[in-house]
Order: C-alpha cells, then structure tokens, then sequence
C-alpha cells in the first residue's frame, strides 16, 4: 500500500473554507447572517467591553480606509449602531479584519446558541479526523475567521461537536495567511519543525506561503470552490486518500 503523506508528518494543519467546510456555507448562511443581525447585536451589546474592543479597531480601520480616499459609508456618532453600515461593507467585500471576525464571532454565537445557525462540513472530515488521531496525529485549524468563530464552527456541525478531536487554532492575529512567517509561528507554537507538519487549503497563496515555511502542502478543490488551479501543489478532492 502505497504511504499516506499523512504517515510523513506529526501533525496537520487545516483551512476552513473550501477544505473542511463549504465555501457556500460561509459567502451563504454566515456572512448574510453577520450582516443582517450587525445592528440589532449592536443594539443588545453595543456597550459590552469586548464589543467595545472590536468597535475601537474598526475606527480605526475605517480612519485608514478615509485615508486611502476609499468610497465608505459613513461612520457618523459614537453609539454602536453607527458603525453597522461600515461592518456591512467589509463583510461584502470579504475584509481580513481583526475588528470585524472578532465581531462576526460574537454574532455568530449568539446564532449558533439559539439554533439559527448550524455548521456544514463535508461528510469525509470526521472520519478523517478519527483516522488521523488513532495514528497520533495532532489537528490543528488556521482560518482568518476568528479563534472563537473556528470554535463554534466546529462545536455545532452537522455531524456533531468535533473540537475534541482539536488540539488547537490558529486566526491572523498571529499573522497573515499569505505570509511564511505566520506558519514559522504556527509550528513554533505547536512545537515541531515546520517538515513535521501538513497544511491544507484552498488557496495557493497560502500554500506558498506555508512550503517557503517548510511545511509539507495539499491544495483541497471541492465542489463550489472558485478555483481548481493548484499551481504545483498536490491536488485532492477529499481527505479519504491523506
């Protein structure tokens, strides 16, 4: 039998969108979520500390964009409602923002605790999560979705809570998807040399990114994602060859 790439490595480092999870699911139930509840979460917990912390980096990020001479909404008064016309244009442009995924996070919660909400994966996930960790593998999710929104994806899928089988999570806050440093980071944090550790993902940027790391790489191409161009990298389909 031929070896598994899985069997060269100590762990595994997953994408969400378009590896573990629909691309669907994120662009056409989470995100709509996000935007449509923006004001009326604001309105409920505007004034919490935490939500107060996103709504200061989201200044901040919109003084930068005015800055840039960008076409923004306007941001006019301090309540918290006044900043939900900005979080409805970063979401639709699909903005890498700290301030925003730690939103999206809080709103999501709320969703997923009162069952509006429920995670998609693919069905081939969890037996491979179960594969992976009865050969001793560590799994491990990097997303520019926040830490917390990665958790709740997980918690509240289709087939069940699967954050048991996750040793970690990783979001931008410990660096750029696109930059080999965060995957330098990454393996420092998880505590194995780079080589001893599998990336996947949808995204050849990233997939350069994490190889000039040292990490071994798979690009995943599922159903719905935007892109089959793998570039040089490995192209699977499913985990039930890895």
């Amino acid at each position: 039998m031929a070896e598994r790439i899985s069997d060269q490595v100590e762990a595994i480092l997953l994408d969400i969108e378009g590896t573990t999870t629909p691309v669907d699911f994120v662009f056409g139930v989470l995100f709509p979520f996000a935007r449509d509840q923006a004001e009326r979460f604001l309105q409920a917990h505007g004034q919490e500390a935490a939500v107060q912390a996103d709504l200061a980096l989201l200044r901040q990020e919109y003084e930068a964009d005015r800055v840039q001479g960008l076409d923004l909404p306007d941001w006019q008064g301090d309540e918290p409602t006044a900043a939900v016309a900005y979080i409805q244009y970063l979401i639709g442009c699909d903005r890498k923002s700290i301030g925003l995924k730690s939103l999206q996070g809080k709103l999501w919660n709320q969703g997923y605790a009162d069952g509006s909400l429920q995670s998609q994966i693919y069905p081939d996930v969890y037996p491979a999560f179960k594969r992976w960790k009865a050969a001793g593998k560590a799994l491990f999710i990097f997303s520019s979705g926040s830490i917390q929104a990665q958790k709740l994806l997980f918690a509240h899928t289709d087939q069940g809570d699967l954050t048991t089988w996750l040793s970690g999570y990783f979001d931008t806050t410990t660096g750029p998807k696109k930059e080999a440093e965060s995957y330098q980071k990454i393996a420092s944090t998880i505590g194995l040399p780079p080589e001893q550790i599998l990336f996947i993902s949808d995204i050849a940027a990233e997939l350069q990114a994490a190889q000039a790391a040292g990490m071994k790489t798979l690009f995943s191409y599922r159903p719905g994602n935007p892109s089959k161009d793998a570039e040089s990298f490995p192209l699977i389909e499913n985990f039930d060859t890895i």
